[in-house]
């Protein structure tokens, strides 16, 4: 038996120093560290001037809060579907367990475990790593509540019972300081300070174990990395399990899923559950990081900005999603004000960019829309849908174009045999 010479022989395969699936975790890795120690050294040499200008620290921890919201908030609408315009309520119930459990705040009882202040002071005061696990348990429950009476609905009421939702808690907190002679939130006047976070800081000295001030951002940069990494880490094991699978198809098609054995209310409420978390998670960071519980932050444009992060980074790509949600976070807080400055500086002007912000917004969803509507980095399934449905559109396009040049022919093929 010889060999077929007239078959083109494939070109060997390259040899590939990284696996395709750990490419991004480590260039996730290696940026995050790298952005570490460009500000470590660049403090100690004191040339941090332009750092502190477009690369503040404050906003990277910010920033990163935004992602791990915006990969909770993944869960629910790129994996299973479920349009969701209330996640601020997740982020908010985070912030205010934060608040009530690492705070002076109920100050008639006396109550400490492994808290960061003396144990003479009145409050509750739980550990930061603690008030996390409580925050996201909490959070879990509160979004089966809320997921609950969503089971039955699609589309626009879907859309519509969760921004009620919302709507609803955060109004809760605004207005929570006389709930049947209880001071539940402390309404507008807030919950502030809370406890600081008992952790390895950084100096310049070395490492050390202490309470992280307002000035540890570097110190607290890395535990907001440490929080993102293990909600992507989260992400990507639910994606592909079993769970994951039944989300997807639930997206796909919910009717048809339902036809294939996969319990509808049991993955829907799953999904909002394991959704929450990552918003509890992130309201306890962000608590601690504005170093308290503020309820006029907790607004409806936080829902929109997040959803925003997930289709234009790209809906049901943990990834894009991450991406999306680091360089809109960015743009918002220090991008578009530093580059108003740098504008009117060099031209003489007074424009307020930071006022034409969802002006400028919009339009880029716009263009977005237009022209790249998978995102900046789509999902392999939702990138071959959407061009398949541009193929369809266009051959769909083509034979009607066709069977339009046939009747015009047949017509005046019958206008000439009428004329003989």
């Amino acid at each position: 038996m010889g060999y077929d010479l007239s078959r083109p022989v494939p070109p060997p395969q390259r040899r590939r120093w990284v696996p395709e699936h750990l490419r991004w975790p480590i260039g996730f890795a290696l940026a995050a560290l790298a952005v570490f120690f460009l500000h470590y050294y660049a403090s100690r040499l004191g040339a941090d001037g332009f750092l502190q200008t477009w690369l503040p620290r404050a906003s990277l921890n910010e920033a990163l809060v935004w992602v791990i919201c915006a990969l909770g908030l993944n869960i629910v609408v790129g994996y299973a579907g479920l349009l969701d315009l209330g996640f601020v309520a997740f982020w908010a119930i985070g912030g205010y367990t934060a608040a009530w459990l690492m705070s002076a705040f109920f100050y008639q009882i006396r109550v400490h475990l492994l808290g960061s202040v003396p144990t003479n002071q009145p409050g509750i005061h739980f550990s930061f790593w603690m008030v996390l696990v409580a925050g996201a348990a909490l959070c879990f429950v509160f979004g089966v509540i809320i997921g609950a009476p969503t089971l039955r609905l699609r589309s626009d009421y879907l859309a519509l019972v969760t921004l009620g939702f919302g709507e609803i808690i955060p109004q809760v907190f605004r207005n929570g300081d006389n709930v049947f002679g209880f001071n539940l939130s402390n309404g507008d006047k807030s919950i502030t300070p809370v406890d600081p976070i008992y952790s390895v800081a950084i100096e310049a000295n070395g490492l050390s174990i202490r309470n992280l001030g307002p000035f540890d951002l570097l110190s607290k940069y890395l535990i907001f990395v440490a929080l993102a990494a293990l909600i992507i880490f989260i992400s990507l094991r639910l994606r592909e399990g079993k769970l994951g699978r039944a989300w997807l198809a639930i997206r796909e098609d919910e009717v048809a899923a339902s036809a294939m054995g996969v319990p509808l209310m049991r993955t829907k409420l799953a999904a909002y559950g394991i959704g929450a978390v990552a918003g509890g998670i992130g309201g306890v960071a962000y608590a601690t990081h504005v170093n308290g519980a503020f309820a006029g932050t907790f607004r409806f444009s936080i829902s929109i900005t997040l959803l925003a992060m997930v289709v234009l980074g790209g809906m049901g790509n943990v990834w894009g999603v991450t991406l999306g949600a680091l360089i809109l976070a960015w743009v918002n807080s220090t991008g578009l004000p530093q580059f108003g400055n740098a504008f009117n500086a060099q031209f003489g002007t007074e424009i307020n960019f930071t006022s034409y912000n969802f002006l400028l917004f919009g339009g880029a969803l716009v263009l977005m829309m237009l022209f790249k509507r998978e995102g900046f980095l789509p999902e392999s399934r939702t990138r071959l849908v959407l061009r398949e449905h541009e193929k369809t559109a266009v051959g769909q396009d083509a034979i009607e174009v066709d069977e339009l040049d046939e009747q015009v022919e047949r017509a005046a093929a019958g206008e000439g045999s009428d004329r003989r």
